[in-house]
């Protein structure tokens, strides 16, 4: 992993031991810092990202899901995506940053697409999800005790019979997937070995 990719890591890793609620405010605000421009990420136009998401589209297993869930939705570039290929299911955004979730409403959609502040772990579901998604974003948690609380989150968040879908890049995905192989059934695992940047497409059941 490159030099700043593994510094970036360690502060957040820092930032997970403090309490909760300091982790998710100071989450709130570095990340509403980043969206003081639009797409800081390059989340759609980006090839690297372009080719993450039409790999996680294609991988998607083919079933109807009628409430969907996508964690860390950013800007909400994917959320629309999913929205668009399911048309039929409520679509629902969640991420920590306001300024990125005015964008991702100000974008067109679907009427049943809504978005959501909340962080992972003190979000408050109003029921289970058929699939959640949760792409390049488990890696902000921190370490050991937050990673398992975080996970168990997830899992609350599916129901039974659903899907959770895990993007991350590989090999970290291994460390990060700990405590979900632990609570639900890993149905999928695909890595994009020729990837600039390698990642894992993983699906877990409930």
């Amino acid at each position: 992993m490159p030099l700043p990719e593994l510094l970036h890591r360690a502060l957040f890793k820092g930032v997970s031991l403090l309490p909760p609620a300091v982790q998710a405010a100071l989450l709130r605000r570095y990340f509403d810092w980043w969206h003081r421009s639009p797409d800081p990420w390059r989340l759609g136009t980006d090839d690297y990202e372009r080719h993450k998401y039409a790999t996680t589209l294609r991988l998607l297993p083919d079933r109807t899901y009628r409430h969907i869930l996508d964690v860390g939705c950013s800007e909400g570039v994917f959320t629309h995506m999913l929205a668009t290929g399911h048309p039929e299911a409520e679509v629902t955004g969640v991420d920590v940053s306001e300024r990125a979730l005015n964008r991702a409403r100000g974008r067109p959609g679907p009427a049943r697409l809504s978005f959501t502040r909340a962080d992972l772990i003190s979000y408050e579901r109003s029921r289970a999800f058929d699939l959640v998604v949760c792409a390049e974003t488990l890696y902000y948690v921190g370490r050991h005790e937050r990673l398992r609380l975080a996970s168990a989150r997830l899992v609350d968040l599916v129901r039974p019979g659903g899907l959770l879908i895990l993007v991350h890049p590989w090999p970290e995905a291994r460390r990060l997937y700990t405590h979900i192989d632990g609570a639900m059934t890993r149905v999928l695992h695909h890595v994009e070995r020729d990837s600039p940047r390698p990642f894992a497409v993983t699906a877990f059941e409930a």
